[in-house]
C-alpha cells in the first residue's frame, strides 16, 4: 500500500515525526515496565486506603488527599495508555504494536477495576456533608463542577459489582470492536488508475482539481468499502446493540443522553442546535451547492464534485515550512502569546505529519496527561485544507496545554467546548490568508473553500448526528442489513445536501469509513456546536477586540472546571438562547451572500 507518487514527502520538505521518548524510551524499557508495575501497586494501595471510607474522610476534612491520589494514579495510567496508543497510531497494521497496545489496555483495565469504587462512592456522600467540606477547603471547592457532573450521573449508576462487570468486559466488547474497525480500515487498499492507495490518499483525491481523478477515487472508495460492507455492518450492529444494553441497564431515556452527560450539555441545547441547522439547510447547503453546480457549468454536482476546488482556486502544493509559517503568523497576529503556546509543537517532536502505510487516517490532537504534553497527528498532503487541519489540531494542542494546569480531572474539557480553540485557530488562519489574497478570483475561491469547510463542519456533522440517531433507533427493532443502513445514509444526505448533489452509485456505503460512529457515538454534533460557537465568538471579537484575547485565554485555561454557560458569559453568549445558534449560522450565510454577489 503506497501513498501517491506525485505527493512524496520530499515535495513537502522535511516532515516532523513524533518523539515519544518524552513519555517512554520504548515499550520494552525499564521505565515503561516499572511504571506499569507501580500503577498496579498504586491501584491496590488506593483501594485499601479509601474503599468504604470516603464518607468518613469527607466529614473529617481529608477527602482532598483521596482526590489527589486518584489524580496521580490517573496521570500514571494515562501516560502508559497514551504511549501504547500513539505507537499504534503510527502503524496500526503492525501486529507487534497492536499486541502491545492490546496488552497495555488490558492491564490498565484490570488495575482500574480496583479504583472503580471511587466515583460511585463519592456519589454516596450526602450533599450537606460535601458542601460543608468544600466550604472549609478552597482547594477541594475547585472540584465543584466535577462533583456536580458526578451527581448528574448518579441516577444512572449501577451496583458496584455490575459496574465492575461492565468495566472488565469493555476490552472484549466495544474496545475490541473499535480496534477491529481501525485495523480493517488501515489495511484497506484502493485501486485508483493503476495505483494502490491508502484510505487517506484516496480520500485526498476527492478534492483534486482533476475531475477524472476525483471520479476514479470516488469509485475506488465505493468499490472497496462495498466489498467490506458486511464487516462494517456487523461492527455497527454490535456496537449499537452494546450501547442499547448499557443505556437500558442504566436507565437513559434518549439514545444520546449518555453523550450529552459526558459533554456537560443539556439535551435541549443539542436539540435546539440540531433544529436550527436542519431549518437552515435550504439557506446554506442547498443554496450553496446549487451555486457551485452553476459555477461548474452543470445542472447538478456529482458526489465527487462536492469538495472539488474551483477552477480559479490556488492549488499549489504547500511545503511544510510554508504551512507552519502561515499558521504561526495568523496565531501571532491574534496574540503573540498564542504563538508562544504553539511554538514547542514544531521543534520538540510533538507532531507526526507524514502520510504512511498503516498509519491511522485523519488527524487528531492527543492530550496524553498533564504531566507531559499533547501530540498532534496529521496526514499532511500539501493542500490548503491541510494547512487548515494543522491550524485546527494546533488549536486543540494549545487548549490542552493551557488546561493542563487544572490537573488530571479538571483538565478534561467537555467535547462541546473542546472544539473551540481548534475551530478558532482555523478561523484566524483563514482570515489571515484572505487578507493577503488580492486577486479577485483567488479570493472568491478561498471564500468558497471556507464555506465548504464550514458546511462540512456544521451541516455535514449534524447530518451525521441525524444518521446515527436513526441507525441506533432502528437497531432497537432488530439487526440492520447493509441495504437498510445505506438507505438511511442516502435519505439523510439527500435532506442535508439538497437536490443539487447526485448520490452516485457507490455513495450509499460511504458511512462505513466514518470513525466517530464507531469510537464515540453521537460525538459529531460537538463539531457543529464548536463551529457555531466560534462564529459567535469571532463576531464578538470583530465588534471589540479590547480585552478579548485575555478572556479567550481564561476560557481555554479553565478546561473542564466550569460549565459552558459560565465560560461563555464573559462574552455575552448563552447556548440556551436560540439567537446564539442564529448568530453562528448567519456568519456562514453571510459568506454565501458574498459569494453570490461576487460570482464570476
Amino acid at each position: 500500500m503506497t501513498t501517491p507518487a506525485q505527493k512524496s514527502h520530499n515535495e513537502f520538505g522535511t516532515l516532523p515525526v513524533w518523539d515519544l521518548t518524552d513519555l517512554y524510551p520504548g515499550g520494552d524499557s525499564a521505565a515503561f515496565k516499572g511504571d506499569l508495575e507501580k500503577a498496579k501497586a498504586d491501584a491496590v494501595a488506593f483501594e485499601a486506603a479509601y474503599k468504604g471510607k470516603l464518607v468518613a474522610l469527607t466529614k473529617s476534612g481529608q477527602l482532598l488527599k483521596a482526590i489527589k491520589d486518584s489524580e496521580a494514579l490517573g496521570d500514571l495510567t494515562g501516560r502508559l495508555g497514551s504511549f501504547a496508543f500513539l505507537q499504534y497510531a503510527q502503524k496500526s497494521t503492525d501486529p507487534d504494536r497492536a499486541k502491545f497496545m492490546g496488552d497495555t489496555n488490558e492491564a490498565i483495565t484490570n488495575l482500574a477495576t480496583k479504583v472503580l469504587f471511587f466515583e460511585l462512592e463519592l456519589n454516596r456522600i450526602a450533599d450537606a456533608d460535601l458542601e460543608a467540606a468544600m466550604a472549609g477547603d478552597s482547594e477541594l471547592a475547585r472540584y465543584r463542577t466535577w462533583f456536580d457532573e458526578l451527581r448528574k450521573a448518579k441516577p444512572y449508576q449501577l451496583d458496584d459489582k455490575l459496574e465492575e462487570l461492565f468495566h472488565d468486559k469493555s476490552t472484549t466488547s466495544f474496545s475490541a470492536w473499535n480496534r477491529l474497525f481501525d485495523e480493517t480500515l488501515s489495511s484497506l487498499e484502493f485501486e485508483v488508475t493503476g495505483e494502490t492507495l491508502s484510505m487517506e490518499a484516496a480520500l485526498h483525491l476527492l478534492s483534486d482539481k482533476d475531475e477524472t481523478k476525483r471520479e476514479a477515487a470516488f469509485k475506488a472508495l465505493g468499490k472497496t468499502l462495498a466489498q467490506n460492507a458486511r464487516l462494517f455492518t456487523h461492527i455497527t450492529n454490535v456496537l449499537a446493540k452494546d450501547k442499547e444494553i448499557s443505556d437500558r441497564w442504566r436507565g437513559y431515556q434518549d439514545i444520546a443522553d449518555s453523550r450529552h452527560m459526558a459533554n456537560s450539555v443539556e439535551r435541549e441545547v443539542v436539540d435546539a442546535l440540531q433544529k436550527a441547522v436542519e431549518d437552515a439547510y435550504p439557506r446554506l447547503s442547498h443554496r450553496y451547492y446549487k451555486m457551485k453546480a452553476k459555477w461548474f457549468g452543470k445542472d447538478k454536482l456529482n458526489a465527487w464534485d462536492r469538495n472539488a476546488p474551483l477552477p480559479t482556486s490556488d492549488e499549489r502544493v504547500w511545503d511544510w515550512d510554508s504551512a507552519v509559517s502561515t499558521v504561526m503568523e495568523a496565531y501571532g497576529q491574534f496574540s503573540p502569546q498564542l504563538a508562544e503556546y504553539a511554538e514547542p509543537f514544531f521543534n520538540s517532536g510533538w507532531i507526526d505529519a507524514p502520510s504512511g502505510d498503516g498509519k491511522l487516517s485523519g488527524a487528531f490532537a492527543h492530550p496524553t496527561v498533564p504531566s507531559a504534553h499533547p501530540y498532534l497527528m496529521l496526514n499532511y498532503m500539501g493542500r490548503s485544507r491541510d494547512i487548515m487541519t494543522l491550524a485546527h489540531e494546533l488549536g486543540h494542542g494549545v487548549h490542552q496545554r493551557l488546561a493542563a494546569a487544572q490537573g488530571p480531572i479538571l483538565a478534561n474539557t467537555p467535547l462541546t467546548l473542546a472544539e473551540t480553540a481548534s475551530v478558532f485557530g482555523e478561523m484566524l488562519t483563514f482570515r489571515s490568508l484572505l487578507a493577503k489574497t488580492t486577486d479577485p478570483k483567488q479570493r472568491f475561491a478561498l471564500l468558497s473553500s471556507k464555506v465548504e469547510d464550514m458546511l462540512n463542519t456544521v451541516v455535514r456533522q449534524i447530518a451525521f448526528y441525524t444518521f446515527e440517531r436513526r441507525v441506533h433507533t432502528a437497531r432497537r427493532q432488530g439487526e440492520l442489513k447493509t441495504e437498510e443502513i445505506n438507505q438511511i445514509w442516502l435519505d439523510v444526505q439527500q435532506e442535508s445536501l439538497g437536490d443539487a448533489v447526485i448520490a452516485n452509485e457507490g455513495y450509499d456505503v460511504f458511512w462505513a469509513y466514518i470513525p466517530h460512529f464507531i469510537h464515540s457515538p453521537f460525538y459529531v454534533y460537538a463539531y457543529a456546536f464548536g463551529d457555531c460557537l466560534v462564529n459567535s465568538l469571532y463576531a464578538q471579537y470583530e465588534k471589540s477586540s479590547e480585552g478579548f484575547a485575555e478572556r479567550y485565554f481564561e476560557l481555554l485555561k479553565a478546561g473542564g472546571s466550569k460549565h459552558h454557560s459560565e465560560l461563555l458569559a464573559p462574552f455575552g453568549l448563552d447556548a440556551k438562547d436560540p439567537q446564539f445558534w442564529s448568530l453562528g449560522l448567519s456568519m456562514i450565510e453571510g459568506l454565501i451572500d458574498e459569494l453570490e454577489a461576487t460570482a464570476p
